[in-house]
């Protein structure tokens, strides 16, 4: 007989056996989603960040808005690279701890839509990055049940 763990939702089922089987359905799928959603939001910001120092996939300062580049010191390229920066930091938080590193990612992302809707031409961009947003607050939410909170030792 096989018993499924995943949250309140208990079904039957035919075991191996031809027996009826009783499990709870969910949890395994909800922690499966939780693992690919940390593997995307690990290995993305990670690639990207690190091609901001490299321009191989994309020339990333045509999407800085000029009043963000008005606003930053140096050149458009230096601010990619402080861009670049953060994309690999928030990645390995993920990777590490997503309870913490997916709320980063999501941020991070909605400041890249406010920056891409100033930019004409770079809407679609910025709806493509709007569901990569609801990507990450949906594995800030499953990190809730699957990623424990970190706790102090106790002296």
């Amino acid at each position: 007989m096989r018993i499924f763990a995943l949250h309140d939702a208990t079904v039957r089922h035919p075991g191996p056996d031809g027996g009826a089987a009783v499990g709870v359905v969910g949890r395994e799928a909800g922690y499966h989603a939780f693992l690919m959603l940390r593997l995307a939001f690990a290995v993305a910001p990670i690639a990207f960040g690190l091609d901001k120092f490299f321009n191989v996939m994309v020339d990333w300062p045509t999407y800085l808005a000029p009043w963000i580049n008005d606003l930053a010191p140096g050149s458009p390229q230096t601010l990619m690279y402080v861009v670049g920066g953060v994309e690999i930091l928030a990645g390995v938080l993920v990777a590490l701890k997503p309870r913490y590193g997916a709320p980063m990612v999501a941020a991070w992302l909605a400041g890249i839509i406010v920056n891409l809707l100033t930019v004409p031409g770079f809407y679609d961009v910025a709806l493509r990055d709007f569901g990569l947003l609801l990507g990450a607050l949906t594995l800030a939410r499953l990190a809730i049940s699957y990623d424990p909170p970190l706790r102090r030792k106790q002296s």
